[in-house]
């Protein structure tokens, strides 16, 4: 892995995305993800849908991830403990801190497993109200990755979760009430819920951005055989690709 993380030009960058898992338009994101890294021509791209090539992730450049219920093994937790700690940046999208099970009762847990990766993250997802449209207000104005972002509104899901102490917030909304359909459905703490953040880990960051809901007619199958609409949340929206893009430069190192 490149450890200086700013290469030559002449020098390819290896990106890994994760693009996997439930309930959500993986191949729509998958396709926009690549579009997006694509715009960088050193950068060149390994696509899987979980963590088990743990040799690819070790020698990437920049890890990308946009996944749902995808749940590492303990040994694949520790080689992405690994590759934070050797100084690796995690661009971790969505539902990537997701562990979701559906009851028989028709409600929706966030189990308490997976610590390590929940640790790594700095999140551990937990519920969300229903999607609606929010305000997210940039919260460090100065810091190079949302310089210049103003305060915008967003159609998605407001991530309701447990944090790790140490993150370093750049974008944040407002919720308290109520998350239906959820275990854990009473939010009354108005306290402000992170939508974009920095979590270091040993020499390595993880930049989280919980924007970027997606789900298509075959998506909640076999719980909903035809899902009644097509939803594309933040991915609607410029500013979010603007996100994107400055996230990924980030991961690979390059200049924002």
């Amino acid at each position: 892995m490149n450890q200086e993380r700013i290469p030559r030009m002449s020098e390819p960058l290896a990106a890994y995305l994760v693009c996997g898992g439930k309930w959500h338009d993986i191949d729509f994101a998958r396709v926009e993800l690549l579009k997006l890294l694509g715009e960088t021509e050193q950068i060149r791209t390994r696509v899987g849908n979980d963590y088990s090539d743990v040799e690819a992730i070790a020698a990437a450049d920049l890890l990308i991830t946009y996944t749902c219920d995808v749940r590492p093994s303990d040994a694949e937790q520790e080689a992405l403990a690994s590759y934070l700690e050797g100084g690796g940046r995690w661009l971790a999208l969505h539902g990537t801190n997701s562990i979701l099970d559906f009851l028989a009762d028709g409600r929706v847990s966030a189990p308490r497993s997976h610590h390590r990766l929940m640790q790594l993250l700095g999140s551990r997802f937990i519920a969300h109200p229903p999607i609606g449209r929010f305000s997210v207000e940039n919260v460090a104005p100065d810091h190079p990755l949302v310089a210049g972002i103003e305060e915008f509104d967003v159609e998605d899901e407001i991530y309701l979760s447990e944090l790790e102490p140490n993150l370093e917030v750049l974008l944040q909304t407002h919720y308290s009430g109520k998350a239906a359909g959820f275990v854990q459905e009473d939010w009354p703490d108005k306290t402000p819920r992170p939508v974009m953040y920095l979590h270091p880990v040993g020499r390595g960051q993880v930049l989280y951005l919980t924007l970027g809901h997606c789900r298509g007619p075959y998506d909640m199958r076999p719980m909903i055989p035809l899902y009644p609409r097509t939803e594309r949340g933040a991915w609607e929206e410029p500013v979010y690709y603007e996100l994107l893009r400055r996230g990924i430069r980030w991961a690979a190192g390059i200049r924002l």
